[in-house]
């Protein structure tokens, strides 16, 4: 092949200089003159160093600190969410406030348990407020202002002490036979007697019926019952004609001389006799008993003392001896006294203690299982929470007993509601509190120091737990402003026990989670921190460093969450919420206003049987008073005209106008 070559060093080439350096061209071009610059140092004393050595250690020194800078200088955005003022401000609290607090736990401890264990000392003025007049009636109202009238210028009314005995209806038949016969007669003379033998001790004296009961005459006691018509006395019950005398008095109970009572009155059948049709006392099925016992104001505890006294013989009488006597008979007994609604309910309360504790105990048992790690068979027993979930709920106690304390301190008496009501529902806020801040110092990346973590979770999670706390106790103050006093009463305690209990949270729980996290990461035993173990499974980081996400989380992040983000299932939430919110207003319009004795005593008294009876056997009512001010008695007053009810008075008096109705 006749192939001519050619340097590349050739002009006619052209061949450029990054192609062929040997070209003519190329080593005619002299290199551009080099600036030399000056170089950068920085001088700390006798050391020299230059600027980019300085810089670089610098860096390195950040990348190091770096999780306590972002701790530092986060800013107001979290999760690229931006955050309000309001939770800006409260994040940067809680971010110094729980590196402070992880630093000094024994200091927040301390005083926090100190703080809390000053309002306990209120609970040596401890008294429970018992009277259904100062429960559910308001000292302001009008109704409490004319009965402090009423009792201060006239006199209280009647103690009242009542038996029913009642016949059983006739299961063939259905038919419910009269109780007006000879062997009911005289069972009812047996237990007026066991009555009148009551002795009750009282200061040392012995305190019977007559002592007690109403005398109009200032003889025999004004006691409401069918023996009136005998005078009270066995003897005279053949004497006087039997059945046949007591059917006769009932038509005749305010004009035969012979029907008159002992104490010199006519006894209307109708305050004595129930179950019967119309005016056919003689088909009556219930003998009604009725003790009236001298009343007084508040200032004359020695009369009231007295009847009490009394009142708790007779009831235990009537559990001991009459409700058997009567129950052979085939008979039904229900009874009551003035003092038994008092008595109940504090049986109530005393009851429902059992009742709190092992809700207590089981709530210690579910935060002793949800605070701690997933079970691990090797380190559980530096991984659980046992210890410091007592301890949470003995926080949770404490809230409770510093919220009553105070308001003993301050002369507030407590209602049998708060004790049964608020302990459960400030344990329901505590037990949330508790697994949210405990969780979210879980949640933290182990490389950050313990500090640290406090720090974030509180940021996570303070904002939300106080806000949401903040509304619990203004939703409960606003109740204080009810004037029914048991309502008042019970947001009032409720209000300051989720605000104690929500600070005792924030503070000596927090310093509880610090001192259970040093526990376990100094692989010291729960329960028994003094115990240090360093066994290899105890050393482990899969026993307690290393965190596995629990059934519940992994429910709610792999089924629960998913299913809920559908759109199909989200309208069927929502349409589902809305019908039932809109059915709830459409049936509040028939919610009944009242409140029924019954429903406040416990399932098991024994009052819960009277009051059936007296709704199903009793004709009359609460005593109805109108109290009259500025009277003129002279006879020049036209006065007495516009009240009596006689052919002298106005065709518009008083009594006139209120005898129709």
């Amino acid at each position: 092949m006749n192939v001519s070559t050619y340097s590349c060093g050739d002009i006619s080439l052209g061949c450029s200089c990054g192609d062929c350096p040997s070209s003519p061209v190329c080593s005619n071009t002299a290199p551009p003159a080099s600036r030399k610059r000056g170089t950068c140092f920085v001088r700390i004393g006798s050391l020299k160093a230059k600027c980019i050595d300085f810089a670089l250690a610098i860096l390195r020194q950040k990348d190091e600190n770096l999780p306590m800078q972002m701790l530092e200088d986060a800013p107001q955005i979290r999760n690229g969410v931006q955050l309000s003022v309001v939770q800006g401000y409260m994040s940067n609290f809680f971010r110094k406030y729980g590196t402070w607090v992880a630093r000094n736990p024994t200091l927040v401890l301390c005083s926090s348990l100190a703080m809390v264990l000053l309002l306990c000392l209120g609970l040596i003025h401890f008294k429970v407020e018992t009277r259904p007049e100062k429960l559910w009636v308001g000292p302001g109202s009008k109704a409490a202002e004319e009965k402090q009238f009423f009792d201060t210028h006239l006199a209280p009314f009647y103690r009242i002490e009542q038996l029913m005995l009642a016949t059983i209806p006739d299961a063939v038949a259905g038919k419910i036979p009269s109780i007006v016969t000879d062997e009911n007669i005289k069972l009812l003379f047996e237990i007026q007697k066991k009555v009148d033998g009551i002795r009750a001790n009282y200061s040392g004296s012995m305190i019977s019926l007559s002592d007690i009961c109403m005398k109009p005459l200032d003889q025999d006691c004004a006691t409401q019952s069918v023996l009136q018509y005998f005078k009270m006395d066995l003897e005279n019950y053949d004497d006087f004609g039997g059945v046949e005398h007591l059917k006769y008095c009932f038509e005749h109970f305010s004009s035969a001389d012979k029907c008159m009572s002992a104490f010199k009155a006519p006894l209307d059948p109708s305050t004595a006799l129930g179950g019967f049709p119309g005016n056919n006392y003689s088909e009556a099925s219930a003998f009604m008993v009725t003790y009236p016992v001298n009343n007084a104001i508040d200032k004359e505890v020695n009369v009231t003392q007295r009847a009490v006294a009394w009142e708790k013989a007779f009831i235990q009488l009537v559990k001991d001896e009459l409700l058997p006597m009567v129950q052979s008979k085939n008979l039904t007994l229900s009874f009551s006294s003035e003092s038994s609604i008092e008595e109940e309910l504090k049986r109530e309360s005393t009851a429902d203690a059992i009742t709190i504790l092992i809700s207590y105990l089981v709530m210690f048992a579910y935060i002793s299982l949800t605070l701690g790690d997933t079970p691990c068979l090797n380190s559980f027993y530096i991984s659980s929470k046992v210890l410091l979930g007592l301890s949470g709920v003995m926080l949770v106690m404490f809230s409770v007993l510093g919220s009553v304390g105070f308001f003993s301190a301050i002369g507030v008496k407590s209602t049998l509601i708060i004790m049964e009501v608020i302990p459960f529902l400030v344990l329901a806020v505590g037990v949330d509190n508790m697994c949210i801040l405990v969780h979210a110092v879980k949640r933290q990346p182990l490389e950050l120091p313990l500090e640290g973590r406090i720090s974030n979770a509180l940021v996570e999670v303070g904002p939300s737990i106080t806000l949401a706390s903040l509304s619990e106790v203004l939703a409960f103050a606003v109740g204080s402003f009810i004037p029914m006093p048991a309502c008042r009463v019970f947001s009032m305690f409720a209000a300051l026990a989720v605000l104690l209990d929500f600070l005792l949270q924030v503070t000596a729980f927090v310093a509880l989670i610090v001192f259970d996290f040093l526990r376990a990461e100094d692989k010291r035993v729960d329960c028994f921190p003094c115990i240090k173990v360093s066994s290899p499974h105890a050393d482990s980081d899969k026993g307690i460093s290393q965190r596995k996400p629990g059934l519940l989380v992994r429910y709610m992040k792999e089924i629960h969450a998913p299913i809920l983000s559908l759109w199909g299932v989200k309208i069927v939430v929502v349409s589902v919420f809305i019908g039932w919110a809109l059915a709830s207003i459409a049936l509040c319009t028939r919610i009944e206003p009242g409140l029924e004795q019954k429903i406040v005593l416990p399932r098991d008294s024994y009052l819960q049987g009277y009051f059936n009876n007296v709704s199903e056997y009793l004709r009359i009512g609460p005593p109805l008073y109108f109290v009259v001010k500025n009277y003129n008695y002279s006879s020049e007053s036209r006065h007495t005209n516009q009240l009596c009810s006689i052919s002298q008075c106005d065709s518009d008096s008083l009594l006139n106008e209120v005898k129709p109705s």
